[in-house]
C-alpha cells in the first residue's frame, strides 16, 4: 500500500505543493505523511514506507540520493520513538516530528549542497526556506494525521474481543 500512497503524495508535492510557496519555502507532504503514518500505534511497516518514500523523492530531487533516504529514515525513527514515549498525546508528537523532521531535512539538504560546492548562505536559507517550510508542514500536520489514522485503521483493523 505504500507505493501508491507515496507516488500520489509525490505527484501532489511536485505538481501542487511546490507551487504554494511562503517566501521560498514549500510543504513536504511526503515527510508529513511518513511522520503521521509512523506515529500510528498498530503500524508495522513504517520503515518500508520510509525506504519507498526516500527512493521516490531521491529519484525526482536534485539532491544527492542519500539525503532524502537518510532524512526520511531518521524522521520515521524519531516518530516511532515518540510514539512509544508520548502515546497519550499523538497530535503533540505529530507537531514535534513535523517540526524536527523539517529541520533535519533542511539541514541535511543545506549541508550536502555546501559539500557539493554550492555556497548557500545558512542564515538566509534558514529564514527564507526552512522556517516557512516548517509553518506549512505544521499546517498540514493535523489533516494528514487524520487521514493516516484512518488509513492505518483500514490496513490494521483492531482485534475484536469476543
Amino acid at each position: 500500500m505504500a507505493f501508491p500512497v507515496l507516488v500520489l503524495a509525490l505527484m501532489l508535492q511536485t505538481a501542487v505543493f511546490s507551487r504554494i510557496n511562503l517566501l521560498y519555502g514549500s510543504a513536504d507532504i511526503v515527510l508529513v505523511i511518513l511522520a503521521a503514518y509512523a506515529l500510528q500505534e498498530r503500524v508495522t511497516t513504517s520503515w518500508q514506507w520510509a525506504l519507498v518514500g526516500g527512493v521516490l523523492v531521491a529519484f525526482v530531487s536534485g539532491l544527492p540520493w542519500f539525503v532524502p533516504l537518510a532524512g526520511y529514515l531518521l524522521i520515521v525513527g524519531l516518530a516511532r520513538l515518540l510514539q512509544r514515549r508520548v502515546w497519550q498525546a499523538p497530535l503533540l508528537a505529530m507537531f514535534a516530528v513535523s517540526f524536527i523532521g523539517t529541520l533535519m531535512m533542511h539541514f541535511l539538504s543545506i549541508f550536502s549542497l555546501r559539500l557539493m560546492g554550492d555556497p548557500l548562505p545558512v542564515g538566509e536559507s534558514f529564514s527564507l526556506i526552512t522556517l516557512p517550510s516548517i509553518l506549512l508542514n505544521l499546517l498540514l500536520a493535523i489533516p494528514v494525521y487524520a487521514g493516516m489514522r484512518d488509513l492505518a485503521g483500514w490496513l490494521y483493523p483492531a482485534a475484536v474481543e469476543a
